[in-house]
C-alpha cells in the first residue's frame, strides 16, 4: 500500500509539473523575413506572457492599421534594460521583427527604435 501511494504521488507530481511545459509555446512568425514598422504608441501593456505594444501605422495611402507588436517575458525584457516605463502612448517608435505567418499585423520584436535614434533590443546582444 505504501509502495502504491509513493507511486502514484510521483506520476501526480509529474503530471503537474508538465502542465506548464505544455502553456509554453512559441511565436509561429515568418523568421525568413525581417520587418519594420513606424508608429505611434497607443497602448504597453507590461503583463506576461508577453508584453505587448499597440502601434498606429500609418499606411502609404493614408489609413491607419493598427499593429501589435511585443516580446519575450518581462523578466527577459528587463535583462535587456525594458520597464514598464520603457514606452508610453504618444512615443513614436520604430519596431523591428518578425511578423505572424498567417497575416495577422502582430510582430515579434527583435528591437525598438526610438524617435531620438536610441535602439532597445530584446535578443541577442
Amino acid at each position: 500500500m505504501k509502495k502504491a501511494m509513493s507511486t502514484w504521488l510521483v506520476m501526480l507530481a509529474l503530471g503537474i509539473s508538465a502542465v506548464p511545459a505544455q502553456a509554453h509555446h512559441s511565436w509561429p512568425v515568418e523568421t525568413s523575413n525581417l520587418i519594420t514598422v513606424q508608429g505611434t504608441v497607443t497602448a504597453f501593456k507590461w503583463e506576461n506572457p508577453h508584453p505587448m505594444i499597440t502601434l498606429n501605422v500609418s499606411t502609404a495611402d493614408g489609413k491607419i492599421e493598427t499593429w501589435q507588436v511585443g516580446g519575450p517575458a518581462i523578466n527577459r525584457m528587463e535583462a535587456k534594460g525594458w520597464t514598464k516605463a520603457t514606452v508610453k502612448p504618444g512615443d513614436v517608435i520604430t519596431g523591428t521583427g518578425y511578423q505572424f505567418k498567417d497575416g495577422q499585423k502582430i510582430i515579434r520584436l527583435e528591437k525598438i527604435t526610438f524617435a531620438d535614434g536610441k535602439e532597445l533590443k530584446l535578443y541577442g546582444n
